[in-house]
C-alpha cells in the first residue's frame, strides 16, 4: 500500500499534462471517447486513493476501532501512512465531495433549463428560426433536442455556409455531446487535475462536430468559412451555454478544417489504455493491502481478548470452547494429556 496507493495521483498528473496536446493530434471522435473514459477512470482512482489514505487516520480513532472489532496499537505497527497525511486526505477528500455535489446540482440545472428552452421553443421542427437581429446559433439538448439560430446569423452566411453551419449543430445533438460535457465537468469537480482534461475535451467536441459538418457537406474549406464568419459575427454578443459552433478555440478549428483531415494513430491510445489499466490494479492492489492490514489489527485484538479471558476465567467455565460473546473467535482448549479424560 505504501506505493500502490500514490501510483492513482501519478498517472492522474500525467494524463491532465499529456493528453491534451495528444487529443488535439487525434481524430476528434475517438478522442474523446478516450478522455471521457480517461476522465472518469482518473477520477475515480483519485478518490480511491485519497479515500483509502484517509481511512487509515480514521481506522485509528478508539471509537471506530471498537466499532470495526481491531487492534489500535497494531494498526499503528503496520500503517506505513503518517498521520499527517492521512489528515490532509481526509481534508481534501471532504472538499473534493462537496466540490462535486455542488457541480452535480449546477450540472442538473443546466440541463433542466436546456429542456425546458427547448421545449419553449416555437414549431415543432429540428430547426428552430428566432426572429432576433443578434447572430446566435446553438444545439439544445431535449427529447428530441432542437437546433437554435437567429434570422442574424442566417443572413451573415452563404447557403453552402448555413448548411455547413446547421451540419455542426446537428453533430451536436446526434453525439450527444452534452453527456461528455457533464462526464468532464462532474470529474473535474472531483479532481481538480482533471480541468485540462475538460478544457481539451470541449475542443474536441467542437472538432468533432466540424469534421461531421464536413462529411456531410463534401467541402472542409466551406465549413471552415462557416466557423470563422460565425465566430466573427457572434463576437460581441453574449453566448448561451449550450454547444455552439463559436465554441472553443476558432482560430485553432479553422487551421485544422483548411488541413487533410487527422490520421488515425493507435499508439498514443495503446499508451493511455495502459496507465488507466495501471491506476486500476495500484488501487485494487492497495485496497488488498489496507484489506489485509484491518485483518491483521482485527485478529491481533482477538489474539489479546483471548489471552485476557483465558488467564481471568475459572478452571470450569460453560461457554462453548471456541466461541466468544465478543465476536473474536479464540482457540478451544486441548488437554495436554487425553488419557486423563477416559
Amino acid at each position: 500500500m505504501l506505493i500502490s496507493v500514490y501510483i492513482p495521483f501519478l498517472v492522474t498528473a500525467a494524463l491532465a499534462v499529456l493528453a491534451p496536446p495528444v487529443a488535439h493530434r487525434l481524430p476528434p471522435r475517438p478522442a474523446a471517447l478516450a478522455l471521457a473514459c480517461a476522465a472518469l477512470v482518473t477520477a475515480a482512482g483519485w478518490a480511491g486513493s485519497l479515500a483509502l489514505l484517509a481511512f487509515t487516520g480514521v481506522a485509528q480513532i478508539p471509537e471506530i476501532a471498537e466499532e470495526g472489532r481491531w487492534s489500535v496499537s497494531a494498526l499503528r505497527s503496520q500503517d506505513p501512512v503518517y498521520a499527517v497525511v492521512a489528515a490532509v486526505s481526509t481534508l481534501v477528500l471532504a472538499v473534493c465531495v462537496v466540490s462535486l455535489g455542488v457541480a452535480a446540482v449546477r450540472q442538473g440545472r443546466h440541463l433542466l433549463r436546456a429542456r425546458r428552452e427547448c421545449a419553449g421553443l416555437p414549431g415543432q421542427t429540428e430547426l428552430a428560426v428566432l426572429d432576433d437581429d443578434v447572430p446566435l446559433a446553438f444545439a439544445l439538448p431535449g427529447s428530441p433536442g432542437r437546433i437554435v439560430v437567429s434570422r442574424g446569423m442566417l443572413r451573415r452566411l452563404d447557403g453552402a455556409e448555413r448548411e455547413a453551419l446547421l451540419a455542426h449543430e446537428r453533430a451536436h445533438l446526434r453525439g450527444r455531446h452534452h453527456v461528455f460535457q457533464s462526464v468532464w465537468r462532474l470529474t473535474a469537480a472531483l479532481n481538480p487535475l482533471l480541468r485540462p482534461v475538460a478544457v481539451a475535451g470541449n475542443f474536441v467536441l467542437e472538432r468533432w462536430a466540424d469534421e461531421e459538418a464536413a462529411e456531410r457537406v463534401g467541402d472542409r474549406t466551406v465549413v471552415a468559412h462557416a466557423v470563422g464568419r460565425a465566430a466573427l459575427a457572434s463576437a460581441g454578443a453574449a453566448r448561451p451555454a449550450a454547444l455552439a459552433a463559436t465554441g472553443g478555440v476558432v482560430p485553432q478549428r479553422v487551421r485544422a478544417l483548411l488541413a487533410p483531415p487527422p490520421a488515425r494513430r493507435s499508439l498514443p491510445l495503446l499508451v493511455g489504455g495502459l496507465l488507466l489499466a495501471v491506476c486500476c490494479a495500484s488501487l485494487a492492489n492497495a485496497a488488498s493491502d489496507s484489506d489485509r492490514m484491518l485483518d491483521s489489527a482485527h485478529w491481533a485484538l482477538c489474539s489479546a481478548q483471548a489471552t485476557t479471558t483465558a488467564a481471568a476465567a475459572p478452571t470450569g467455565h460453560d461457554d462453548a470452547p471456541g466461541h466468544r460473546p465478543d465476536g473474536c473467535c479464540a482457540v478451544p482448549d486441548r488437554p495436554d494429556h487425553p488419557e486423563r479424560h477416559v
